[in-house]
């Protein structure tokens, strides 16, 4: 499937709902005393599904990669910042909504990273570079491709 909108993306709604559930989270009493860490949570947490549409709106394959891999740093991040909480004696009774945020970063990581390394063994440049002479250009390139294929499956058949 062909996405021309990041907010189609699967990993961009993984990350989304990965931040409304932080925000759900950090909106607790507990923070009241954490705010430099419940603001840095936050954040990160944002940042992963922001840099997934800040890539894709970018129009480069390059641009793209970059900041999926920032996408995925910031999903470390917030991982990060659980595996710290975890360790906090006044998140001792958190420690399911904590561990449900983990895994919601751990699925939008591997995500991202699918993607990228599809992405990196790719000759797609980009919307960006998509104009009508690389449209024709590729449009060839497969019709040359699917007959050569089809004098393939011919020859094949004819025993040669």
């Amino acid at each position: 499937m062909k996405y021309t909108r990041f907010e189609e993306l699967p990993v961009w709604n993984a990350a989304i709902q990965l931040a409304e559930r932080a925000y759900a989270f950090t909106s607790q009493p507990v923070f009241s005393h954490k705010r430099s860490l419940r603001d840095q949570l936050e954040r990160a947490a944002l940042s992963v599904s922001n840099n997934i549409a800040e890539g894709f709106e970018r129009g480069t394959t390059q641009e793209l990669l970059t900041f999926l891999y920032i996408s995925r740093g910031s999903a470390g991040e917030v991982r990060s910042m659980l595996c710290l909480l975890e360790r906090l004696p006044e998140f001792a009774n958190f420690k399911s909504e904590i561990s449900n945020l983990k895994l919601l970063a751990e699925q939008c990581s591997r995500q991202l990273r699918g993607w990228a390394d599809s992405l990196q063994n790719t000759d797609i440049k980009g919307t960006r570079y998509l104009n009508e002479k690389v449209k024709r250009l590729e449009q060839r390139r497969k019709d040359r491709h699917e007959f050569l294929e089809a004098l393939h499956a011919a020859r094949e058949e004819g025993g040669h």
